[in-house]
């Protein structure tokens, strides 16, 4: 296994979904669109490998999870459609608080590794990271942010419906029914790719305006419940801002946080993203 850990807790082999892959050309879900970039095929987005986590942190950490944990993943090789991938996770210890968490393909290769938690954050896999911003001049494709840029605040109701089609089309990794039948807080609870659906895909209206022509694909991912679970058929306000503003070799990359709080100003979860847009993509790239 990619990290050394005696006797992990494992979630069973699932054959994950790309189920963006119709999203068409200039996706990276996009068979083609994602050959040309040097990827295997349309790759499967980073929401879809977190769904498979939850099972296994129920085991490790109870229902409290829901309320009051995180899970946090910096993700480090793409998988396409239907390729089996497994979570593992270390035991958890008396007095821990925090495991680590990775999960392989199923030839042992790499996809993600990071942490969970049980109330306290801070010491998460992307809280702790170095976020490495670059001189603001090198940006060509992400050159119009900046760090404390507002990306917007947005009053929404979170729908079940999305979450209900990919539970019945059994599309969602390791589902559990609670995503479907209601839970043990009543209503039903908020899968990851929703908390994302609603975190980070509503601060996409501020985002992409200000984004040059590129094709994106997350970096990393955190989850965090303060006062959870995230219900849904539920009224939230969302706030989002830039964080960082960086580069690496082959792309360029954004860090972002969204909280979301419930309508009686109660903070009920969080999310905090890294977005890479590839430069190979980008005609600011292309031009030289």
């Amino acid at each position: 296994m990619s990290e050394a850990t005696a006797n992990p807790v494992t979630g069973p082999l699932w054959a994950a979904r790309n189920w963006s892959a119709d999203a068409g050309e200039g996706s990276i879900h996009d068979d083609s669109t994602a050959a040309e970039l040097g990827f295997r095929g349309g790759t499967v987005a980073g929401d879809v490998h977190m769904n498979q986590f939850p099972p296994v942190l129920l085991k490790i950490f109870g229902n409290e999870w829901f309320e009051r944990g995180n899970l946090s993943l910096s993700f480090k090789n793409a998988t396409i459609d239907l390729e089996k991938v497994q979570v593992f996770a270390e035991p958890r210890q008396a007095g821990q608080d925090q495991v680590r968490v990775w999960m392989e393909r199923q030839d042992g290769l790499l996809v993600s590794s990071g942490t969970a938690a049980l109330g306290d954050h801070s010491r998460s896999e992307l809280q702790v990271k170095d976020l490495r911003p670059c001189d603001p001049s090198e940006l060509r494709i992400l050159n119009r942010l900046q760090p404390g840029l507002s990306l917007g605040s947005y009053d929404i109701l979170a729908s079940a419906d999305k979450q209900f089609e990919r539970y019945d089309s059994n599309v969602i990794s390791d589902p559990l029914p609670w995503y479907r039948e209601g839970s043990p807080w009543g209503d039903v609870v908020a899968a990851p790719c929703t908390v994302i659906e609603y975190l980070w895909g509503t601060p996409m209206q501020g985002l992409q305006p200000l984004v040059g022509e590129s094709v994106g694909l997350f970096g990393a991912i955190e989850i965090g419940f303060v006062n959870g679970p995230m219900l849904l058929n539920r009224r939230y306000h969302l706030d989002s801002e830039v964080i960082c503003v960086g580069q690496s070799p082959q792309t360029e990359y954004v860090w972002y946080k969204t909280t979301a709080t419930d309508e009686n100003g109660t903070l009920v979860a969080t999310l905090r993203m890294q977005s890479r847009a590839m430069k190979a993509s980008s005609p600011a790239y292309q031009s030289g």
